[in-house]
C-alpha cells in the first residue's frame, strides 16, 4: 500500500503532516470556532494531484474534507484525523474577452475571477465577499450582485471539470454528463472535487453604487413596508437590500455608532444615472438619521464586505427563504427573535432580493431550488470570545426561528447544523430524489459526506 512518503514523491503540490511548517494555517479557516486536525494535508496544484490525493484517502480508508475558500461555516473542509484535498494552489484564472469565457481551477477565490474579468469589462455573479472560494459558492448555487440581471454563479457554468469518488477525471456539460451538469447546478460538494470551472461572462462596465439609508427600529415597519413594495418594481440592475443591527460607519452619525438601527437600501451595477433614479423613491419613505450614496467601482463594490466578514472571528447563522414579507414578518424581523427589540448579544439580520433573471430559469433546469424566493434572509453573528458561543447561538436560533412561519425552504450555503432535515429543505422532494440518483452512480460510498450531505439511497 502507498505510504504518506510514496504519496509526497508524487505531487506536484506538497503534502503537510502534523508539525510541519504551514500545516496550521493550511487547518485554519474562516470560522474560528473550526479547530481540527487532519492527518495529512495535500495541498494540489495539479488534477493530478486531486486524483492522488481521493485514491490515497480511499486506500486508507481516511475522511475527505475539501478546501476552496475556507469560508464553509461549518468547517466541513477540515476532518478531524482524515485527509484534507486543500485546492488553493489550484487557483489560475483564464479570461477569454472575444468569447466571454473564463476557466476558473477550483481553489481560486472570488477576487481573482472578478479582476480577471474585470480587465475587460466584464463579469459573472460571483458572491458579495472576494475571499470566498469560487467552488463552494458556485457548487451551492450562488448568490451575488448580478443575480437579478445574469442568473447565478451556477447558471452561468458552461462546464465543469470534475475528479469522482474512484479517482477519475471528467468533464460535466449540456452535452457531456448532462445529469450530472445537472446535479452540479446547485447540489454542493456531493459528486465529486471540481477542479477547474468555464464561466461565461457579461459586459457589466466597471461601475456600482450602493444607497443605504438607516432609521430607528421603532419607525422601520412603515419603511420596509415601502422598501418591499418598491422592490416588487425594480430594475434587474437593482438588489435591494435591508438589515437590522449596530450601526457604524463614517456616514454614521457619532452619537448613533455602536446603537442598533434598521437599513433599506439597493446596491446598483449598470449605468449610474438610471440608479440614481430610485433614490427620490428611497428618500420618500422618511426621514433617515443617516444615508450614505455612493458611487464605487466593481471591484471595489465585491470587497466592501470583506473586513466586516474578516478571518479570526467565532461564526454561526441560520437562514432562510422568504416568498413574502408581510407586515407580521416585518416586525418578526425588527424584533430579532425578541419582545421588544432589545437583549444581549442580538444577531444582525438581513434580506437580499432575489428575482429577475433568477426566477427566469425554470425550476427543474438545475439542482438549485426556490426559485421563486422574494428574499433571501440571514441571521449572523461574530464574535472573539469562546465563553459567548452558547448566548450568541441561542440568540441567531431564536432570531431565525421567528421568521420560521414566513420561510420556504433555504440556501443550502447557509445550512450548517442542520443535517439531514437541512438538506430536505434545500431541495423538494422530487429533486432530492434525483440528486440522490446522481449519488447512487458517482459517490455510492457516500466518500464526499463532508458537506449539507445528500446520502446514497444504499
Amino acid at each position: 500500500m502507498e505510504t504518506t512518503a510514496d504519496l509526497s514523491d508524487r505531487l506536484d503540490g506538497h503534502l503537510l503532516l502534523p508539525g510541519d511548517d504551514g500545516y496550521d494555517q493550511a487547518r485554519t479557516v474562516w470560522n474560528a470556532m473550526i479547530d481540527r486536525r487532519p492527518r495529512l494535508i495535500v495541498r494540489c496544484a495539479s488534477d493530478r494531484d486531486v486524483v492522488a490525493a481521493v485514491r490515497f484517502a480511499r486506500a486508507h480508508e481516511l475522511t475527505i474534507g475539501v478546501r476552496c475558500g475556507g469560508h464553509g461555516i461549518a468547517g466541513a473542509a477540515v476532518p478531524d484525523d482524515g485527509l484534507m484535498i486543500d485546492l488553493t494552489p489550484l487557483s489560475a484564472v483564464r479570461v477569454d474577452p472575444v468569447r466571454r469565457r473564463a476557466w476558473v481551477k477550483g481553489g481560486a477565490l472570488l477576487g481573482a475571477l472578478d479582476r480577471a474579468a474585470q480587465e475587460h469589462g466584464l463579469a459573472t455573479t460571483a458572491g458579495n465577499v472576494s475571499h470566498t472560494g469560487v467552488g463552494g459558492l458556485t457548487l451551492g448555487g450562488g448568490m451575488g450582485w448580478l443575480a437579478r440581471q445574469y442568473g447565478l454563479t451556477c447558471d452561468n457554468v458552461i462546464s465543469y471539470t470534475m475528479v469522482t469518488a474512484d479517482g477519475e477525471l471528467l468533464r460535466a456539460s449540456e452535452t457531456e454528463h448532462p445529469e450530472l451538469y445537472w446535479g452540479l447546478r446547485g447540489g454542493g460538494g456531493n459528486f465529486g472535487i471540481v477542479t477547474e470551472f468555464e464561466f461565461r461572462l457579461h459586459p457589466v462596465g466597471t461601475q456600482a453604487l450602493i444607497a443605504d439609508f438607516l432609521f430607528p427600529i421603532d419607525d422601520a415597519l412603515p419603511v420596509l413596508r415601502q422598501w418591499r413594495d418598491l422592490n416588487a418594481e425594480a430594475p434587474r440592475s437593482a438588489t435591494f437590500t435591508a438589515g437590522v443591527g449596530i450601526a457604524d460607519g463614517e456616514f454614521v452619525p457619532p452619537e448613533l455608532r455602536g446603537t442598533a438601527l434598521a437599513q433599506v437600501g439597493f446596491v446598483w451595477v449598470g449605468d449610474l444615472e438610471e440608479g440614481r433614479r430610485l433614490l427620490p423613491a428611497m428618500r420618500a419613505f422618511g426621514r433617515p438619521v443617516a444615508e450614505r450614496v455612493e458611487e464605487l467601482s466593481y471591484l471595489r463594490l465585491q470587497t466592501t464586505d470583506d473586513s466586516v466578514r474578516g478571518h479570526a472571528r467565532r461564526r454561526y447563522w441560520k437562514g432562510h427563504y422568504l416568498t413574502e414579507f408581510s407586515d407580521d414578518a416585518i416586525r418578526a424581523f425588527l424584533l430579532r427573535g425578541t419582545a421588544d427589540g432589545t437583549g444581549e448579544h442580538l444577531p444582525s439580520v438581513s434580506l437580499q432580493a432575489y428575482g429577475g433573471a433568477i426566477a427566469d430559469v425554470p425550476d427543474d433546469d438545475a439542482a438549485f431550488s426556490h426559485r421563486d424566493t422574494m428574499f433571501e434572509y440571514v441571521a449572523a453573528a461574530g464574535w472573539t470570545e469562546p465563553g459567548e458561543d452558547d448566548s450568541r447561538i441561542a440568540a441567531i436560533r431564536r432570531c431565525a426561528a421567528a421568521l420560521e412561519p414566513y420561510a420556504r425552504g433555504a440556501y443550502v450555503n447557509t445550512l450548517i447544523d442542520e443535517g439531514a432535515a437541512g438538506v430536505r429543505r434545500a431541495y423538494p422532494a422530487h429533486k432530492l430524489a434525483r440528486l440522490t440518483a446522481l449519488k447512487d452512480r458517482y459517490d455510492p460510498d457516500n466518500v464526499f459526506r463532508l458537506n449539507q450531505n445528500i446520502a446514497p439511497s444504499r
